[in-house]
């Protein structure tokens, strides 16, 4: 067998060894009173664990190898912050070690101490065939043991993108407003261009928008005029004139330097979703609503905030055009239910989420999983494998976490990680 350290946290974490006593190298008896918390920073593998060697209480950390000989190997011999450490626990022992003041460390064996089908177990649910490791045996395992672990990587998943949204607001000197609009402008490329709305955001500042807020034309002006559509020679429509004239006016005003037009995506998108028609909703919706993200911290409902996205004051030319090339069969140019849904999942919640965390508001985080669990599940291929499975997937919280599992639980294999995994393997 080729046991690997992380299998070795889970079997001393969860107390999995056949016996309560054991014996280390030395002959010295050990009791483990507490095997201590995992420690997922640098340092010993675990602290504040509670031990009785031969009788007399330790209280300290755990070091944990497949060999003892990777305690050299990793240096610990010479790194003082292993001197706290009171046990190393390993699965071979082919070397003594000692920690850098040369005291000889007291060493446990595990190898013939766990049952050998716990990780006959393991390497089964690993190998298993599936589009993730426990697929076959996730629907045994009872709703409320996968309900409280999703709970869990919803946190988690809301997190990592709090720490994004707030390097942004570092970079932009605390305004919160800005980190709004930039990733608000994102979310609006829908993935295939949101690179281009970044590009966008970064060279047509919000204070530009706000200032001309009071002219729907001017908004739309910058808004197409930055984004490179308006260089062309020739534009279909007297509406597309009139916008490229008053963006010439407005690019010498402001010393304006537009996007290279190349850079938006038509390619295998459906015409109501090129970024023309985004780029018309954009700019409908600063027209419409100045200090957005005001706005959106004090919606208290969902129906509120969903409504600050919905009957945009679009501009008729978009209800026959998909470009500025020709005009097209008659389309609605709203945004849609599941793009409004989009933009609360990926943009709002995120930033009541970011900014009740950082403002110390527990009610805004609060109302960011409130929302989750209001707003419909998502439908992509990655939901749909549980889906198949059977997992009851009703609301954005549970999609949502589903997405952040098998990110960086199945797909990587971390079973041993996964509160759903652990509970299968322990059974």
């Amino acid at each position: 067998m080729e046991i690997s350290e992380n299998f070795l946290f889970f079997i001393w974490r969860y107390r999995l060894l056949n016996n309560v006593c054991q014996t280390c190298v030395g002959g010295e008896k050990l009791e483990i009173l507490q095997p201590g918390l995992l420690n997922t920073h640098a340092g010993p593998d675990f602290t504040e664990a509670r031990l009785l060697i031969d009788g007399r209480r330790w209280a300290g950390n755990i070091e944990i190898h497949t060999k003892s000989s990777d305690w050299l190997l990793h240096r610990h011999h010479v790194d003082h912050a292993y001197e706290s450490v009171i046990l190393h626990v390993v699965y071979e022992n082919d070397l003594m070690v000692t920690n850098s003041i040369g005291s000889r460390m007291p060493t446990l064996i595990v190898k013939d101490l766990f049952p050998e089908e716990l990780f006959e177990n393991y390497e089964k649910m690993l190998a298993s065939p599936g589009d993730f490791p426990c697929k076959s045996q996730i629907k045994s395992v009872e709703p409320i043991v996968i309900n409280s672990f999703l709970s869990r990587v919803i946190v988690e998943r809301l997190e990592q993108k709090t720490a994004e949204v707030l390097a942004k607001v570092e970079v932009l000197k605390g305004n919160w407003y800005d980190t709004f609009y930039f990733f608000l402008a994102r979310n609006f490329g829908f993935k295939v261009n949101s690179l281009p709305f970044e590009l966008l955001a970064n060279i047509l500042p919000l204070h530009l928008l706000n200032k001309h807020s009071d002219s729907s034309r001017q908004v739309e002006a910058l808004v197409f005029g930055q984004a490179g559509f308006l260089e062309n020679a020739s534009l279909d429509g007297e509406y597309a004139e009139l916008l490229k004239k008053e963006y010439q006016f407005l690019k010498l005003k402001y010393g304006l330097k537009p996007m290279e037009v190349s850079v938006w995506k038509f390619l295998r998108m459906r015409p109501a979703s090129f970024p023309t028609v985004r780029l018309a909703q954009f700019a409908a919706l600063h027209a419409q609503s100045n200090q957005l993200f005001a706005k959106m911290l004090k919606a208290e409902d969902l129906k509120t905030v969903s409504a600050l996205f919905a009957n945009l004051s679009v501009n008729p030319y978009w209800d026959t055009h998909y470009h500025f090339k020709k005009s097209a069969p008659e389309t609605q140019a709203q945004l849609g239910k599941k793009s409004i849904e989009n933009i609360l999942i990926n943009t709002v919640c995120v930033f009541l989420f970011a900014y009740g965390k950082y403002t110390a508001q527990a009610h805004l985080i609060d109302r960011a999983l409130n929302f989750l669990e209001k707003i419909p599940a998502e439908q992509n291929s990655i939901v749909n494998q549980y889906v198949e499975v059977g997992l009851k997937i009703d609301s954005a919280f549970v999609s949502q976490s589903l997405l952040q599992l098998n990110k960086y639980y199945c797909a990587k294999k971390k079973c041993l990680n996964c509160g759903i995994g652990i509970k299968i393997l322990r059974r």
